[in-house]
Formats: structure tokens, C-alpha cells, sequence
């Protein structure tokens, strides 16, 4: 499945989660170091002020970074700041220099977990995904969102 950049920008959340879930494990590790990834990475970051659950979120203000390993030679990650501040939730690749918590994972990780395949915990368990700061954040984080499943 080569997956068409132009239409992920269309495309429901369900239908983003439906279409990474008929991908093998192959074919995102390829989408992912290829040409389209910063297109994936878009299409799951801008989507997190839509899928963001104010009525999870009372009294958080936290920033959370997201760095997503594996990136083509010369940028060997991409880093997207998550902000959560008086009930909203915003979204930006240009972080800042402080963080509550940082989430460090592959490509993979990211794209099971936003699209619900994927069990958040289990993955940091497993040393999938590498978490620096507030631990109590990051457990709590997935809840403030309405993640779709496929």
C-alpha cells in the first residue's frame, strides 16, 4: 500500500486509524523513513487538538514532547511539543526549551499507539517507548484524548 499524502489532511481520524491498520508492519517502517513522513507525522499531530478531551484534562497544564526516532540521515528525529493550558490543547514542531514530560519512540510506536493498535503502557514497559519527566503525565496523557480505533 503506498499510502497518498493528499488525502490524509480529508481523512476522519477513523479513517486515518483504518488505513494505518490495512499497512503491515513493513510498510509503515518504510512510509516512515521515506518521503511521506512528515506528512504521516502531520496527519497524527494536527489531528490531537480535535481528539483532545477538555473534560479529561481539568487543572493540566503540562507540555508534553514527542520525539519520533528514525528519521532520514541528517534529521534523526522529528519533534512535536504538545501543550495542554486552560482546557485547550495545542500543537507545534517548533519546541520549546522546557518540558513536563518527553516521549521517545519509533515511528511504529507512534503510529499503533494514535491509532489505537497499540497499549501505551505496555510499550514503555517494554522499553518501546522511553519516557523522561513527569511519569504520572505520560500515564495520564492518553486518557485526555479520544484516540479512534480502526
Amino acid at each position: 500500500m503506498d499510502p497518498d499524502p493528499s488525502t490524509f489532511e480529508d481523512m476522519s481520524p477513523q479513517e486515518f486509524a483504518r488505513t494505518v491498520k490495512e499497512m503491515s508492519d513493513r510498510e509503515i517502517s518504510e512510509t516512515m523513513r521515506g518521503e511521506h513522513r512528515t506528512a504521516v507525522l502531520d496527519a497524527v499531530f494536527d489531528r490531537f487538538p480535535t481528539l483532545f478531551r477538555p473534560d479529561r484534562a481539568k487543572g493540566v497544564s503540562a507540555t508534553t514532547q514527542f520525539r519520533i526516532t528514525g528519521g532520514p540521515d541528517g534529521r534523526p528525529h522529528d519533534t512535536y511539543e504538545i501543550v495542554i493550558d486552560d482546557g485547550r490543547c495545542s500543537v507545534s514542531t517548533e519546541p520549546g526549551g522546557s518540558f513536563d514530560v518527553s516521549l521517545m519512540m519509533a515511528p511504529m510506536e507512534l503510529l499503533t499507539m494514535s491509532t489505537g493498535r497499540g497499549n501505551p503502557t505496555m510499550m514503555v514497559m517494554r522499553g518501546k517507548i522511553t519516557v523522561k519527566g513527569d511519569l504520572a503525565l505520560a500515564a495520564t496523557f492518553p486518557s485526555m484524548l479520544d484516540i479512534p480505533k480502526a
